[in-house]
């Protein structure tokens, strides 16, 4: 083979790795993030079926069942739940949208359980609390809604140690279509008051997800839910970087297919 025909072989290869590794590395994400997307002050995000949505970037966050010691605690029956985050300076929005085909409202008999969700924080955004519901010395916030009795503010110190805040700063707007929930959060990213998160633009906020199916019987400590996530608010993201070992990974590749092409051309 001449040396003209091996450069525009070597040229082919370098051509093809490029439209493989490329999509993957503008695609790539740190792992367990959930992007946050700046919007104007007048976006109405807070409406859980804003057309402003749609521009907001969504992640699919997986579910799998608490450990608890209630019995089938294993039996949970929502494995996703798809969440969407944005901020306008002012307050924090958060969308969560996942598959329930029944709505379980009004509760009644001793049997009865409502369709509920949650989302946690910590109350220290530089810290990474216990996933089930901090500590002590790491506490969190909890945003509470139920299809039963509405949305609920709480603050924990570990298990079984909520406390309900007696002015609630976080807002909730829901619906449901065709067998879905779609229901948004909101609250001011600013906060002084005590066990309570301040969001701000120096920490990423660490964030796991819970969801409840009343029909399964799913309540208290037999819910599904998420791993830590986290929101990149904070100058670095906190997971680990996925577009690094991409590069390195497309870096020595290409150095293969030249090494390669030279050693060839070499021998001809």
């Amino acid at each position: 083979m001449r040396n003209d025909e091996l450069g525009r072989l070597a040229l082919a290869a370098l051509i093809v790795l490029g439209m493989a590794v490329v999509p993957v590395l503008v695609s790539a994400r740190p792992a367990n993030e959930i992007p946050v997307e700046s919007v104007e002050g007048n976006a109405q995000l807070s409406a859980a079926d804003a057309a402003e949505w749609d521009d907001v970037p969504a992640a699919e966050v997986p579910l799998s069942s608490a450990p608890s010691g209630l019995p089938d605690a294993s039996d949970t029956s929502i494995s996703a739940v798809e969440v969407q985050a944005a901020q306008d300076g002012e307050k924090l929005y958060i969308r969560m949208h996942w598959r329930d085909p029944t709505a379980d409202r009004n509760v009644t008999g001793p049997r009865g359980f409502a369709d509920a969700a949650a989302v946690q924080i910590p109350v220290n955004t530089s810290t990474h609390p216990a996933i089930a519901m901090g500590s002590t010395r790491t506490p969190v916030n909890v945003w509470y809604w139920s299809a039963e009795k509405g949305t609920e503010e709480l603050a924990a110190g570990g298990p079984s140690t909520t406390t309900s805040f007696e002015q609630p700063a976080v807002e909730t707007d829901v619906t449901r279509h065709n067998g879905t929930y779609t229901l948004v959060y909101s609250r001011p990213l600013a906060s002084d008051a005590d066990n309570r998160t301040a969001i701000t633009m120096e920490n990423n906020v660490d964030v796991a997800f819970a969801v409840w199916n009343g029909s399964n019987a799913e309540r208290s400590g037999r819910k599904a839910v998420s791993e830590w996530y986290h929101f990149p608010l904070g100058p670095q993201p906190s997971g680990p970087q996925h577009q690094g070992l991409l590069w390195a990974i497309a870096g020595i590749a290409i150095v293969v297919v030249v090494a390669a092409t030279g050693f060839a051309i070499k021998r001809t």
